[in-house]
């Protein structure tokens, strides 16, 4: 591990010039004194580190001073594919891995394309998560992972929305979607997705087994994902909306609030536009069209309209000092 550290305080200060021991002792994940004590083992071992003086002060190379010691190993290479979700390669564990990577695949580049590199990094990011919602504790992400891995069967104890449950699965691949992972795993029953999430359990098992030639995780989950969101539609709610409205269904409910904006109808004297939207169970749509608020007007169905309304009185009896001031909320356009 020291060997390893050592040799990523060396990239640093090749990669980025002067740096003072917090910064290093942040980007090792080190303490200070730890960082003396390396610098001190390189300067030892013959690398020309210098510290500089003063309030500008810090640690840097002799002018001219390059390594070529920038062979990745095999956990640094894979965890290149994660270089753009470090959050990810982080829960799986590669953490240290994905950060030696980078420095090695920088310090191996020309002048050109490292700087070139250099650039697209400090102008451009990728955040995967989405807003407004924290990812799932993953706790047993990292036994999963070294599952699918090394090909061995996994036992998990798994909490559905109908109770506790024990599998024996083979972990065929993970997806992360949205901040969220997901096991995709041969079983008795077929290929069956898990969201890791709601592991309960993991042991890894000694027994291998053989990955399905045919087998391509990401044509896999393409389907997977187009069946999850096929079975969610259960019925179409008709809404008229306000060109606000219709400015938030995209952003409210998606790809479906996409389509269902394609195929609105032209709008009437006031502006108004009636709109067909697919939707999931008569309680899920309730809710999710309550935050369109005064923007949209159940049609129909006729039960659909009358829950809507249901929820609008007994919200009104709740509150029957409201007062008669009208109350503007400000609102995004």
């Amino acid at each position: 591990m020291r060997a390893d550290r050592l040799l990523s305080l060396l990239l640093l200060l090749q990669n980025r010039g002067r740096l003072t021991a917090p910064e290093l002792a942040r980007e090792l994940e080190v303490s200070v004194r730890t960082v003396y004590r390396d610098i001190e083992a390189l300067s030892a071992s013959g690398v020309p580190v210098l510290a500089d003086r003063g309030p500008l002060g810090g640690y840097r190379l002799l002018d001219g001073y390059r390594t070529r010691l920038t062979g990745l190993t095999g956990d640094e290479a894979g965890s290149l594919l994660l270089a753009a979700l470090p959050q990810a390669a982080a829960e799986l564990g590669l953490g240290a891995e994905l950060t030696a990577a980078q420095l090695k695949l920088q310090a191996a580049l020309p002048d050109g394309p490292g700087e070139h590199a250099r650039r697209i990094r400090e102008r451009f990011h990728l955040d995967a998560p989405a807003w407004f919602r924290a990812g799932d504790p993953v706790p047993h992400l990292g036994p999963i992972a070294e599952a699918v891995w090394r090909q061995r069967r996994l036992r998990l104890r798994y909490r559905s929305w109908s109770g506790e449950a024990h599998r024996t699965v083979e972990p065929l691949g993970l997806v992360l979607k949205g901040g969220i992972w997901y096991l995709v795993a041969a079983t008795e029953r077929g290929t069956r997705t898990y969201r890791v999430g709601r592991v309960a359990d993991a042991e890894a098992l000694e027994e291998t087994f053989e990955r399905p030639a045919d087998f391509e995780l990401a044509a896999v989950w393409r389907e997977s994902a187009r069946a999850m969101e096929a079975g969610r539609i259960r019925g179409e709610a008709r809404l008229r909306l306000s060109p606000r409205g219709l400015r938030l269904l995209p952003a409210k409910f998606g790809a479906v609030g996409e389509r269902a904006v394609d195929g609105a109808g032209p709008p009437g004297a006031d502006g108004w536009v009636t709109v067909t939207l697919p939707v999931e169970s008569l309680q899920v749509a309730v809710h999710d069209l309550l935050g369109l608020g005064l923007e949209a007007e159940v049609l129909g169905p006729p039960e659909l309209r009358a829950a809507l309304g249901d929820i609008v009185r007994r919200l009104a009896a709740r509150y029957p000092d409201g007062g008669s001031t009208p109350i503007h909320l400000t609102a995004d356009p």
